[in-house]
């Protein structure tokens, strides 16, 4: 019996208090990660209460970077679920059919979406009456009857009040069962690659969670003992990732790339009738936002209890309206910590560097670190009185990829990772851990804590060609799963390769450059 189940039919000034929230974002984000203990989180996995309870609605990680093998585009990518065991049948990991999963792109830099790509998905299942079973059989292709449950997706894209159909009822790529169910995942996941109309690339599906990091640490911080950091919590797990690969004249003000580098982007989740401590905006086919994600470790860390479900509900316009936030972050707490528990004097406050890399991005005139990198200011042809500070991934497209890729990033000199944008391979755990430190502004890296959590790299390696995530996994150990994928991922890279080669395009700097902003602001404001 074959049964269907659709879809349903279903501005503000630069003031104080949003600066605040710029300037604590990265810093009390890290306090959580690195000193408190009891709370289960890894980049933004499971920040919320009200996603931790809907893991298909819960945004865990969003990365935008210029494509290493297509210089031309932009590579975006969402994930959603977290935690995903490998054996996590009968039944495994599928996106919500009753939610839309949005990109988001602000191009002028007033933290408004100008370009929303957006994934509908339906389900099917070819027999409910009589199996029980994901598949019934070896499954080779994305069509194959033995794919007992089976899900697809309309891709649209929304700009200008107008919304435009890319894809209809395009594949998922679905969870990997096993060796027997899919003996040949690698080619299978291929097939789940659709061409788009105008040069660019889609993809859903499941894949390894590209995510690395020791959270061992809510463990007391190790105990106090840093000599027990360098496991990779989230090796083994997998996610749900939706990537698009697009040209970057499609994304920038005025489709000029070469004029409005500048974008920052997000991703959201909408839910069908969901209410958010009574603050989601209810769109007109009923869904609400329930989940919202641009930089990595901000709404789990930054934003208290109460307040991180209706902080998931609103657009970065609105960010300066949560004011007992904003109250709460201006003065990091994390360097304070770290200074009571290591001995490692904290920065002065307060902390408008790190206002500038996470609210306004990184310009001359927006702050002390006084390079031109990726703020929406260098737009020409954005209005400067229409630039609004908000909490945005903010890539300058116009950076060419790295050939020789470091996992620090800026801080180590390499200006395609983040926090311009954001790559698969860099390691956002260290890259924040020494920014909130002061690195940023006195180019140095601080000896103590250059280890970071001791886990540098991906436990798998990332692919060399869109969507570059890893073939997800098939068992907890790392190492199974190295061998499992043997021949099935011959286009891959070391992870600290996984955003090199090629590209075109520079980012024009200041004299001295930009490279880890030494001599520049050696205060702290």
């Amino acid at each position: 019996m074959k049964t269907t189940s659709a879809r349903p039919r279903s501005r503000r000034t630069l003031d104080h208090s949003l600066v605040v929230l710029g300037a604590g974002a990265l810093a009390t984000g890290l306090a959580v990660l690195s000193l408190a203990p009891g709370i289960s989180a890894a980049s933004s996995h499971r920040e919320a209460p009200m996603t931790a309870g809907d893991p298909r609605a819960d945004n865990t990680d969003v990365y935008a970077f210029t494509s290493p093998d297509r210089s031309d585009t932009v590579t975006l990518v969402a994930n959603w679920i977290p935690f995903e065991e490998p054996n996590g049948g009968p039944n495994f990991y599928a996106f919500a059919d009753d939610a839309r999963y949005n990109v988001k792109i602000d191009n002028t830099g007033d933290g408004v979406a100008d370009v929303t790509y957006t994934w509908r998905f339906r389900n099917e299942v070819r027999d409910a009456e009589n199996q029980f079973l994901y598949n019934t059989g070896p499954v080779r292709r994305i069509d194959d009857p033995n794919l007992n449950f089976r899900q697809t997706y309309d891709l649209t894209v929304t700009e200008g009040g107008s919304t435009r159909t890319l894809l209809r009822k395009a594949p998922v790529a679905p969870s990997r069962v096993g060796r027997a169910s899919m003996p040949d995942y690698g080619a299978l996941r291929a097939q789940a690659v659709r061409q788009v109309p105008g040069g660019a690339k889609a993809f859903a599906g499941q894949a390894e969670d590209p995510f690395f990091a020791d959270l061992r640490v809510f463990d007391l911080l190790y105990g106090g003992d840093l000599s027990e950091r360098g496991q990779d919590t989230l090796a083994g797990y997998n996610v749900n990732s939706v990537a698009l690969q697009v040209p970057k004249k499609f994304l920038a003000l005025r489709g000029d790339a070469t004029r409005n580098p500048v974008v920052g982007v997000w991703s959201t989740t909408d839910r069908e009738g969901a209410d958010v401590m009574g603050g989601g905006k209810k769109t007109r086919d009923n869904l609400r936002q329930v989940s919202r994600l641009g930089n990595p470790l901000v709404n789990e860390v930054v934003v208290p209890l109460k307040y991180k479900d209706a902080f998931n509900s609103i657009s970065p316009d609105q960010d300066r309206t949560v004011q007992p936030v904003v109250d709460k972050v201006y003065h990091p707490i994390l360097p304070k910590l770290i200074q009571r528990v290591y001995g490692i004097p904290a920065p002065k406050t307060p902390r408008n560097d790190l206002a500038e890399i996470y609210l306004t991005g990184i310009c001359k005139a927006c702050g002390p670190i006084k390079s031109d990198l990726n703020a929406h200011r260098l737009n020409k042809d954005a209005d400067p009185g229409r630039i609004f500070p908000a909490e945005e991934l903010r890539l300058n497209m116009g950076v060419a990829p790295a050939k020789k890729p470091q996992r620090l990033g800026v801080l180590a000199g390499d200006l395609a990772g983040f926090p311009n944008g954001r790559r698969l391979a860099d390691d956002a755990i260290d890259i924040s851990l020494q920014a909130v430190e002061g690195a940023a502004q006195t180019g140095k890296l601080v000896p103590a804590l250059a280890a970071g959590d001791k886990v540098d790299t991906n436990d798998v390696r990332f692919g060399k060609t869109f969507p570059y995530l890893a073939l997800p996994s098939t068992t907890k150990s790392g190492a199974k799963n190295r061998a499992a994928d043997a021949g099935q991922a011959s286009n891959s890279l070391d992870p600290t390769d996984a955003a090199a080669v090629g590209g075109v395009g520079a980012l024009l700097l200041g004299t001295g450059g930009f490279r880890l902003w030494r001599r520049r602001n050696t205060d702290a404001g």
